[in-house]
């Protein structure tokens, strides 16, 4: 494997004193975990937030072996971090994403879509501006991952509609490519609820 091209960082795991273990979604490559050396230090730790597009160089040697990886910032998602509703849905996106895509099978639609989320979420004036385009995020990752998601879509304005929808999808994610993880990755999900869940309809 080698290759170079533009990557959402979805998960940065520490791997001993100073790397990380990036997954990072690219559009031909889908999911690719990559040892990152020196990525828990100064200068690539805000290089590699949850959000963040990078432009990544990823090498091995074998198909079996973990690659390596080289990244560089394109755009930060740091500056959003800071506010409450958006970091927490930066980080339940990103965090789906790098639980439940296989690694190394290309998902451009995905790729495509979580970058419209995530742009979204950055630029609208509030949550109601991209809301739908996370749940609807949602919806496809299950479509494309062969579960199928029997939600329809809310009615313009409708924001307890939009509630009961995201509560219906998060039964489906939690029953179905969730099921089986270990780690609770549904927390980050109820977090964002509960901040979704404090905004009048």
């Amino acid at each position: 494997m080698h290759f170079r091209a533009p990557a959402i960082v979805c998960a940065a795991l520490p791997h001993g004193e100073t790397a990380v273990i990036g997954r990072l979604l690219s559009e031909a490559h889908g999911l690719v975990a990559a040892y990152v050396a020196g990525g828990r230090g100064r200068q690539l730790r805000p290089v590699l937030i949850p959000g963040n597009t990078v432009e990544a160089e990823v090498r091995s040697k074998s198909d079996t072996q973990l690659p390596f990886a080289r990244v560089e910032l394109v755009q930060s998602r740091a500056p959003w971090l800071s506010e409450p509703l958006p970091a927490a849905a930066i980080g339940w996106v990103t965090a789906l994403t790098a639980a439940v895509l296989p690694e190394r099978q290309p998902f451009p639609t995905l790729f495509s879509a979580l970058g419209g989320v995530l742009e979204a979420v950055c630029v609208a004036p509030s949550a109601r501006g991209w809301a739908l385009g996370l749940l609807r995020y949602e919806v496809l990752l299950l479509r494309e991952l062969g579960y199928g998601a029997p939600v329809g879509r809310p009615p313009a304005g409708d924001w307890g509609a939009l509630l009961d929808s995201f509560d219906r999808v998060g039964r489906e994610l939690a029953r179905y490519p969730l099921a089986d993880r270990r780690r609770d990755v549904m927390a980050a999900r109820v977090l964002l609820r509960e901040r979704l869940g404090r905004i009048e309809g």
